[in-house]
């Protein structure tokens, strides 16, 4: 490895920075985490460059469904287009860089396409967020260049999450110091022959003098044959109301599951909530929000594919199901309902089941009953914080 590159400095004098290796590959992998620029959206897409959104590092990538983590992959980041990008570091100086990182990195791709659901990924994230102390929507809104306000931009943007890895539309990312000439045949090749993957290689070379680093990528693997194939994906968008809603899910499930959402949607206006339609544009959802004493509180979502979400990753922000023990005990009682068994690591994530389990008068009734107890509950927290304020005051 070897090469210089120049700066000119204010003086006119020339300033020489040598190339030179990373220390060990965990800095590498480092800098990719704090600066995902790196990985030169620009390049890969002139006319709309890829901005970058870090899922986490060290993935797990389950062997089968259901099953532990068999891999780990690197990073996983997803782009403006919620396209999910799998990336994969090595030193120059590692020899799997030119052809054992190809067959890894198919075994990551082949099963993330089918075992990863985007509800994991989504959990994983939002971990990822909160241990760095960032607001996980917010980080989507700047990603999408949206409103600060569009919640409906990130249910949407995580739609599109889904529907991409159910069409296999990932891209694959091989990132090293240098790229062999091994890797890049083979890069090359594949981003011709397999679309709608892209796979890519990002070469990061290093130069270091007079206390300077700087760092220069560059993409590898594009072919005017395989940049004609490859298309951007724009993500649509449609307003659903509850017309729309209710005729979609009634082409896509019948009429036993449009029955529970009609008497839900009921049961919600009866309570005075209001009812959030998204705007996905394959699926439609309804989001029935209570909004109390000025704070908005999240319950369950139902989606046109057939399904109710418990939105605990979202009642997790505020009391009183801040408390992971009020949690458990809502999941418990959701879990006493026949047919329900949600796992008891859904308090971190969106778990869900078929509409048509609630089918019958009876279990219908038990679910809106726990939703019922969910809305006391908020009531009963808000008022006792209320008192307790009232009381300090006093005190003071």
């Amino acid at each position: 490895m070897s090469g210089k590159i120049y700066l000119i400095q204010s003086d006119n004098t020339l300033q020489a920075l040598s190339q030179q290796p990373y220390a060990n590959e965990d800095l590498f992998q480092s800098l990719l985490e704090q600066y995902p620029d790196l990985l030169a959206g620009e390049q890969i897409d002139e006319a709309n460059p890829r901005r970058w959104l870090l899922v986490a590092r060290e993935v797990g990538v389950p062997g089968e469904e259901g099953g532990g983590n068999q891999w780990s992959l690197d990073h996983l980041f997803l782009d403006q287009d919620a396209i999910p990008t799998l990336v994969e570091v090595k030193r120059a100086s590692d020899t799997r860089i030119r052809r054992e990182v190809v067959g890894q990195m198919l075994d990551y791709a082949a099963n993330a396409v089918v075992y990863w659901p985007v509800e994991t990924i989504r959990a994983r994230f939002e971990a990822a967020c909160n241990t760095r102390g960032a607001e996980p929507a917010q980080q989507v809104l700047n990603l999408l260049g949206a409103s600060p306000d569009d919640e409906d931009a990130v249910e949407a943007f995580w739609g599109q999450v889904k529907t991409n890895l159910q069409a296999a539309k990932i891209r694959m990312v091989f990132v090293a110091d240098e790229i062999p000439p091994e890797l890049r045949r083979i890069v090359e090749f594949l981003n011709a022959h397999m679309d709608p993957v892209e796979v890519l290689a990002v070469e990061i070379k290093q130069y270091v003098g007079e206390g300077l680093r700087t760092l220069v990528p560059r993409v590898i693997g594009q072919t005017a044959q395989a940049q004609g194939k490859k298309t951007t994906t724009v993500r649509e968008t449609r307003q659903w109301d509850e017309a729309s809603f209710l005729e979609d899910l009634s082409r896509r499930h019948g009429a036993a599951a449009v029955q529970v959402a009609v008497k839900t949607l009921a049961w919600a206006r009866s309570r005075g909530l209001r009812l959030w339609w998204g705007k996905g544009g394959k699926d439609g959802s309804c989001f029935p929000m209570f909004d109390h004493q000025r704070e908005q509180h999240w319950l369950v979502s139902l989606w046109t594919y057939g399904r109710c979400e418990v939105q605990f990753q979202m009642m997790a922000t505020k009391p009183p199901f801040a408390d992971e023990a009020k949690r458990l005990e809502l999941l418990d009682r959701f879990n006493q309902i026949p047919g329900l068994n949600l796992p008891q690591d859904g308090i971190h994530r969106r778990p869900g089941f078929p509409l048509v389990l609630l089918k019958d008068e009876p279990t219908l009734s038990q679910f809106l009953g726990v939703l019922d107890w969910m809305i006391a509950l908020i009531r009963e927290t808000s008022r006792n914080a209320r008192a307790n304020d009232g009381s300090n005051q006093h005190d003071s």
